[in-house]
């Protein structure tokens, strides 16, 4: 039997935290309002769960790592989609704001988590193909590329699924926003805002272990 990581160990403590919350929140208030994020939570753990088979198939056919990789590409967005879930803290009566607050900032915190680590198994990936610097530069288009995707899932209320779904609307909507920019600045600068603090979060928390290190050494 494979043992558990630390941190999965860790992230099963705080998903059950968080199925805490949204129970308490459905008991106390008796609305479903906000059970919505336990998909959206399996929706982020869907690329998670995915990366952990990237060094187990660098020994496979080449066809079948590109199969991973753009099954993992096509739900990565999910996992940092769940971010714009906190435009959904607003005052009611049914429940304190702040318990929201919490709810949601655990949701994309978790979402955030696992959209990481999934692309740093990606990353480490990638490296036994392309150069180090190749990699580096790789990241922040995969980021560019997932925010496209959160703005899609967010503004445009796609799917992933939509791919086999409804792939000819899909690909036109993309299609469109490509050929006339100009007219779609707005996809573009949510997409590139997305883009810059994705990006800057990750290579933050890359650097997070160093920091400490050199915090207990000092």
């Amino acid at each position: 039997m494979k043992k558990i990581s630390s941190f999965n160990r860790l992230l099963i403590t705080f998903l059950f935290f968080i199925g805490l919350l949204i129970g308490f929140r459905i008991a106390y208030t008796g609305s479903l309002q906000h059970l919505f994020l336990s998909w959206n939570i399996f929706l982020a753990w869907i690329p998670y769960i995915l990366s952990q088979y990237f060094s187990e198939y660098l020994r496979k056919a080449k066809w079948k790592q590109a199969v991973l990789f753009i099954t993992w590409l096509l739900f990565f967005p999910n996992a940092l989609y769940i971010v714009t879930d906190l435009i959904h803290i607003e005052d009611n009566k049914d429940i304190a704001v702040w318990y929201d607050a919490i709810l949601l900032f655990a949701s994309s915190f978790i979402g955030i988590m696992m959209a990481f680590v999934s692309l740093a198994k990606v990353e480490s990936y990638l490296r036994n193909i392309f150069s180090r610097k190749v990699v580096t530069a790789l990241v922040p288009i995969i980021l560019f590329t997932a925010s496209f995707g959160v703005y899609l899932g967010r503004f445009q209320r796609w799917n992933s699924w939509d791919v086999i779904q409804d792939p000819l609307a899909l690909s036109m909507d993309i299609l469109s926003n490509f050929i006339s920019p100009v007219d779609n600045y707005r996809t573009w600068a949510i997409t590139i805002l997305f883009t810059g603090i994705y990006t800057m979060l990750y290579f933050f928390l890359k650097k997070l272990p160093q920091a400490l290190s050199e915090e207990r050494r000092g």
